[in-house]
C-alpha cells in the first residue's frame, strides 16, 4: 500500500475511534448557546412527565361508558394539560374507527371442588383476553400442555376448557374447532423475572373447519370441526397458574364457570395537535409524535404513555421557554400530534399533505420512559434509512451524547468538585449514567408515517429497550422514572428547537458535525467490509471483494446524501452550498482511503487462499443498471400515506410475471427502502448497493431492475 494512503488511512481510523471510544473529557458541546441549553434543561421536569404517566396508567384500567360517546379518557388528560400549559392551536380531530371489542364483564370460578375466584377483569384487565365472546358456561377443566395438535387430540376436549402453557391465540383456534368451550392460557410470559405479569392477548376470529392455527401443525383430517360453541380465552400469571397447573397433573378433576360479556363499540381515532407557531409560516414545521393509544383494550406506562407524556413535556417546556423570552422564537413552528398508533396519525397525515410538503422532519418518541437500569436498557436513537438521509440523526445524536457524555463520572474528573460534567437528573429519579446507543434505522413505529414513499418527511424515533414488561399487565407507572423522561424530553425540545431555529449559521455547523460523524461511520462500515473479505474463500472472494466495495460506496453516498439535506435550511445561500460541496469532497477523501485500503486487503486476502487477483470488472448487468436513474412520478404522493400502494396492486398479473422479484436467485431485502431511494440521482445499481449496505439479506441486481419495471408499469417511476 502506498505510504501516503497508509497515513490518510491510519489517521482516519484513529479519529473514527477516538469518536465512538474517548470523548475529551472537559468539552462537551450542542448546537444551541450554552444559555440556551441550559434554560431547555432547567425547565424540563421529569416528574410532571412521570405525573401524567401516572395519572393516565397507574393501572391497567377499565374504559367507561361516557369514553364511546365523548373523548377517551387519554385524549381529555392530555387537552387539560395542554390548556393548562398555555399551549396554541390546540385541536381534536376524529377519524372513523369502526368496531371496537370492549370487555363488560369477565369472572372465572372454579365451582368443584372447591369454590373460589380463578380470574377476573375486576382484579387483572388483561386476565380476558381481547375478543372473546360473551358466555355462561360451566365445564371440566382439562390440561393440554403446550397445545399441540396431538396433545389436544389425546385430551378428549369436547365440552370442556382447556388449560395450556403454550400460546393463548394458537389453542384457543385449534381446541374451539374440536368442541372445546374456551381456553385458559398460563403465562410464560419472561415467567423468571416477573411471575405475576401477563401479555395483553387477544384470541383471532373463528377459523374455517380446516384452517391451520398460526404455529401450530395441522389437526389430522379425520378429526371434525365441531360446531361453533361458546368462545373465550382467560389468562393467568405463571405464579398462579402453577398451582392450577400442578392439580390438574395429578389428576384432579376440577369444574369451572365462565362468565364473559363482551359487546362493540363505534369507537372513533382521535387525534390531538398544537402547534407553536414560528416567525415564518413559509419556512416549514418540525413535528413531534407519540402514539397515545396502542389500542383501547391493551394499555401500557411505557408503550406509550411515556412517550405521550414526554413530548407533553416537550411543549410545556418550549412553549414556556419561548412566551417568557427565555428562548428567541424560532423561524419554523414547532407541531405535536398524539393519536392511535398509525391507524389515526398516518389518517391525519394523510389528510394534510400540505402539511407534510413544509414539515422538515419527525421526532418520534416510543417507549421514552423507562427505568433504564430496571431493564438493563439502552436510550436508542434509530436513524433514518438510506433512503431518507437527513441532518435530523445528526442533531439528535449531538444532544444524545451531550447528556449521555456529561452524565458520567470520569477517573479524569475524580478529584473536581463537578466529577459528573454535566448532571441532569430529576430530583425523584435514578441517579444513574445515562445509557444511550445510536442505532441504524428500525421501524414499527409512527415515525414510519412519516417516513413513508408517499409522505417524504424524514423521521427517527427515540427508544428504550429492552423493556421487560413490554406488551404485558407490568407496563404500569411505577417501571417509568423521571430522571429518565427528563433527560428524553431535553433531548426532544432540544433537537426539535435547533431544527427550528437553525439558519446558515447553524446549517455550517450540523454540516460540520454530520462530516466528523460520517468519518467515524464509514470507519465502521470499512470494518464490516473487511471482515467480508476476511471470511471469503478461494470460492467466494472475487463476488465477496464486489460486494465489500459495493456497500463501502453505498456509505459512502448516503453521507453525502445526509450533508446535501442541510441545504434546506437556508435554500439558495450560495456560500452554503459551496460549504456543503466542500463538505462532501472531504467526505469522498475518506472514501477514497478506505477503499484504498479494501483493494490492499483484497490483495492479502488473495494471497492467503492462493487465487489471482482480478480486477474488478463490472457485468453486462452492472453496467446497465448503472446507466439506468430512475425517478419517481408525481402519483407517489399525489394522495399522501401509502395510496401508491393501489397502483402497485393494480399491476395486472401477468404483467408482474414479467419481472419477478422472488423465487430463484431473485432477492430484494426490502421493496419499501427501495422505493424510497428511488430519487433522480441514485442509479439503479446505487439502489442495490445501498440496499445490501443496510440488509443481512444480499438483494440481487436483476430483482431490483425487476421491481423497478413493476413500479414503472404502476406509473410511480420513470427514466
Amino acid at each position: 500500500m502506498p505510504k501516503r494512503i497508509i497515513v490518510v488511512l491510519a489517521g482516519v481510523l484513529v479519529l473514527a475511534a477516538g469518536i465512538s471510544a474517548q470523548y475529551t473529557p472537559w468539552l462537551y458541546w450542542t448546537f444551541l448557546p450554552k444559555a440556551h441549553i441550559d434554560e431547555i434543561v432547567g425547565e424540563a421536569s421529569g416528574e410532571a412527565a412521570w405525573n401524567t404517566v401516572a395519572e393516565i396508567n397507574a393501572f391497567n384500567r377499565e374504559r367507561f361508558d361516557d369514553e364511546y360517546s365523548g373523548n377517551f379518557f387519554e385524549t381529555q388528560v392530555v387537552v387539560r394539560k395542554l390548556k393548562s400549559y398555555g399551549l396554541p392551536g390546540i385541536e381534536v380531530v376524529t377519524y372513523p374507527g369502526g368496531q371496537a371489542w370492549r370487555a363488560v364483564k369477565g369472572e372465572l370460578w372454579e365451582t368443584k371442588p372447591v369454590r373460589q375466584k380463578i380470574a377476573s377483569i375486576h382484579d387483572m384487565l388483561p386476565m380476558l383476553a381481547s375478543g372473546s365472546g360473551s358466555a355462561d358456561v360451566t365445564g371440566e377443566l382439562v390440561w393440554i400442555g403446550r397445545g399441540t395438535a396431538k396433545e389436544i387430540l389425546d385430551a378428549k376436549i369436547e365440552g370442556k376448557v382447556v388449560v395450556t402453557e403454550g400460546s393463548l391465540m394458537t389453542a384457543y383456534g385449534a381446541a374451539t374447532q374440536q368442541g372445546a368451550l374456551g381456553v385458559i392460557a398460563i403465562s410464560m410470559s419472561r415467567p423468571y423475572f416477573d411471575p405475576i405479569q401477563m401479555p395483553w392477548s387477544g384470541i383471532a376470529p373463528r377459523r374455517r373447519p380446516g384452517d391451520t392455527p398460526a404455529g401450530q401443525a395441522a389437526l389430522p383430517t379425520q378429526a371434525a370441526a365441531k360446531p361453533a360453541a361458546p368462545s373465550f380465552g382467560f389468562q393467568l400469571p405463571v405464579r398462579e397458574g402453577d398451582i392450577l397447573k400442578r392439580r390438574l397433573l395429578a389428576n384432579e378433576k376440577i369444574t369451572v364457570r365462565a362468565q364473559v360479556e363482551a359487546k362493540m363499540e363505534t369507537a372513533d381515532l382521535e387525534n390531538i395537535l398544537c402547534l407553536i407557531p414560528g416567525t415564518d409560516p413559509a419556512a416549514g414545521e418540525v413535528i413531534l409524535s407519540a402514539h397515545l393509544f396502542e389500542g383501547l383494550q391493551k394499555q401500557g406506562a411505557n408503550d406509550n404513555i411515556s412517550g405521550s407524556a414526554c413530548i407533553l413535556e416537550v411543549a410545556r417546556i418550549l412553549n414556556t421557554l419561548i412566551a417568557e423570552g427565555r428562548l428567541p422564537k424560532p423561524q419554523r413552528g414547532i407541531r405535536f400530534i398524539w393519536g392511535p398508533e398509525f391507524s389515526g396519525i398516518g389518517k391525519w397525515v394523510q389528510a394534510n399533505q400540505a402539511t407534510m410538503e413544509r414539515t422538515l422532519c419527525n421526532i418520534n418518541m416510543d417507549m421514552v420512559g423507562e427505568w433504564l437500569s430496571k431493564n438493563q436498557a439502552f436510550f436508542c436513537l434509530m436513524r433514518t434509512t438510506y433512503g431518507n438521509p437527513h441532518y435530523i440523526n445528526d442533531v439528535m445524536e449531538n444532544y444524545y451524547r451531550y447528556l449521555g457524555e456529561g452524565n458520567r463520572e470520569r477517573i479524569q474528573n475524580r478529584s473536581t468538585a463537578a466529577r459528573v460534567p454535566v448532571r441532569v437528573v430529576a430530583p425523584s429519579g435514578a441517579d444513574e449514567p445515562f445509557v444511550y446507543s445510536i442505532e441504524t434505522h428500525y421501524g414499527a413505529s409512527d415515525h414510519e408515517v412519516f417516513n413513508d414513499w408517499g409522505v417524504g418527511v424524514p423521521g427517527i424515533m427515540m427508544i428504550a429497550w429492552p423493556d421487560k414488561w413490554y406488551h404485558t399487565s407490568g407496563d404500569v407507572a411505577d417501571k417509568a422514572d423521571p430522571t429518565q423522561l427528563k433527560r428524553a424530553a431535553i433531548i426532544g425540545a432540544a433537537g426539535a428547537y435547533t431544527v427550528a431555529g437553525a439558519d446558515a449559521e447553524a446549517a455550517v455547523r450540523i454540516a460540520g458535525e454530520i462530516a466528523a460523524n460520517a468519518t467515524r461511520r464509514l470507519g465502521h462500515q470499512l470494518v464490516v467490509s473487511l471482515e467480508t473479505l476476511n471470511r471469503a474463500t478461494a470460492e467466494s472472494l472475487a463476488e465477496d471483494a464486489r460486494f465489500a466495495r459495493d456497500i463501502f460506496e453505498a456509505s459512502v453516498m448516503n453521507e453525502k446524501d445526509t450533508l446535501g439535506s442541510v441545504l434546506e435550511l437556508a435554500p439558495g445561500d450560495a456560500s452554503l452550498s459551496g460549504h456543503l460541496a466542500k463538505m462532501a469532497k472531504a467526505v469522498d477523501g475518506v472514501g477514497s482511503a478506505g477503499l484504498a485500503a479494501l483493494d490492499a486487503h483484497r490483495a492479502m486476502a488473495a494471497q492467503k487462499l492462493g487465487v489471482r487477483l482480478a480486477p474488478v470488472v463490472p457485468t453486462e448487468l452492472e453496467k446497465r443498471a448503472a446507466k439506468l436513474v430512475p425517478r419517481p412520478t408525481a402519483r407517489v404522493r399525489e394522495n399522501g400515506y401509502r395510496e401508491y400502494q393501489k397502483y402497485v396492486t393494480a399491476v395486472p398479473a401477468a404483467a408482474r410475471a414479467k419481472y419477478p422479484v422472488a423465487g430463484k436467485d431473485m432477492v430484494v431485502a426490502n421493496t419499501a427502502e427501495l422505493q424510497l431511494l428511488v430519487n433522480g440521482r441514485h442509479s439503479a445499481l446505487d439502489i442495490k448497493k445501498m440496499l445490501d449496505a443496510q440488509n443481512e439479506r444480499r438483494s440481487t441486481l436483476q430483482a431490483v431492475l425487476n421491481y423497478l419495471e413493476v413500479l414503472k408499469l404502476a406509473g410511480l417511476v420513470e427514466w
